[in-house]
């Protein structure tokens, strides 16, 4: 199959929606596909309205594919753009999650209406959760199927035995992976932390957003456990290996979540997840089992989840090789483009 592929920016997988892109346009040219990247450039929210406007990028659309991949991400480009295609190749959206669903008030409503009428565009839609089907399908009525990420991204992991030993050691460490952006809850993760009376340490793996991130510098030192958290920025693969495997807990309480890739990594390495409840996490975490579903904003259930785990070591015990064996059933990434391409395949007349 020729494949396009609409992005923004190109697929450093600097998200988990990037991951899955690069992840997936990895899969399809292993199976002997073209893919063609399309790369719309970077901007704000109201200026990617302007996109629908390119000749360019209609004469870059119009290209003799056999489908074109859009990223729902790049909804605001396309929402008038594929009305005017000239084209006879099936339009497919592939949605990490709908934006409106992290947003409130009258910002909410706009973009909802943005993105339905995006939605009434395409022809079939891939969905990452069974949370994002329903949230499409609350919107439009397009046929589409559900193809989750996979989590095998690291070659080594832990054995049962190591993790249940690991569970024993003290103090209780946390890890948050992720970009230091307001939606990801480390603001509210810090402060149920500084409620915990036991003994922790929270590594934090990303970088992101500047005033964000002296925000929450700012708020530590506020609480007074600045020597209880280390911020790494990001590292590379094999470091951040080393930091999982180390840790007790995956911590990301984000307000929303598509999928939560991360969650799945953690538990590749036996680290229960303090998830989003907002989202797709509960695709795979099991409140109580293999982790914990926490309201966006809750810290009085981030000191809960916390100060039960690091006391009761033979809770974490059970959940941790819970978790492990978790993700020892879920899809690997192999399988999640092999659904993907069968799926596309169905969408060629």
């Amino acid at each position: 199959m020729h494949i396009g592929l609409v992005v923004y920016g190109d697929l450093e997988p600097r998200s988990g929606g990037y991951r899955y892109d690069h992840q997936l346009v990895e899969g399809l040219r292993k199976r002997g596909d073209r893919v063609d990247l399309l790369s719309l450039p970077e901007t704000s929210y109201a200026k990617r309205l302007g996109h629908n406007r390119s000749r360019r990028l209609k004469r870059d659309l119009e290209r003799p594919f056999d489908v074109l991949l859009q990223d729902e991400l790049c909804h605001p480009s396309l929402v008038g753009m594929n009305r005017c295609l000239d084209v006879e190749y099936p339009i497919v959206s592939i949605v990490h999650h709908l934006r409106a669903s992290e947003l409130s008030g009258i910002e909410r409503v706009l973009t909802t209406a943005l993105e339905r009428a995006y939605l009434s565009t395409v022809d079939a839609v891939i969905c990452n959760s069974r949370p994002t089907r329903a949230a499409v399908a609350e919107r439009s009525s397009v046929p589409g199927i559900i193809a989750w990420p996979g989590g095998d991204r690291f070659d080594h992991h832990p054995t049962n035995a190591s993790i249940a030993e690991r569970a024993r050691r003290n103090p209780f460490e946390i890890v948050f992976v992720g970009n230091l952006i307001p939606r990801k809850g480390l603001e509210t993760l810090v402060r149920g932390l500084s409620r915990v009376e036991s003994d922790w340490r929270l590594t934090v793996v990303g970088s992101g957003d500047r005033e964000y991130t002296r925000e929450i510098h700012g708020l530590v030192r506020e609480k007074g456990v600045s020597d209880r958290i280390e911020f790494t920025g990001w590292v590379d693969e094999a470091e951040l290996a080393t930091c999982l495997e180390a840790a007790h807990l995956l911590a990301v309480p984000s307000t929303h979540e598509g999928f939560g890739i991360v969650y799945l990594e953690g538990m590749a390495f036996g680290l229960p997840a303090l998830a989003s409840a907002s989202g797709g996490a509960s695709d795979i975490v099991t409140d109580g089992e293999t982790g914990y579903l926490v309201t966006p904003g809750d810290e009085r259930a981030i000191f809960h989840t916390v100060e039960t785990l690091a006391t009761d070591r033979d809770r974490l015990v059970a959940m941790s090789l819970s978790a492990r064996r978790r993700f020892e059933r879920h899809p690997t990434w192999d399988e999640m483009s092999a659904r993907v391409r069968s799926f596309l395949e169905t969408r060629i007349v």
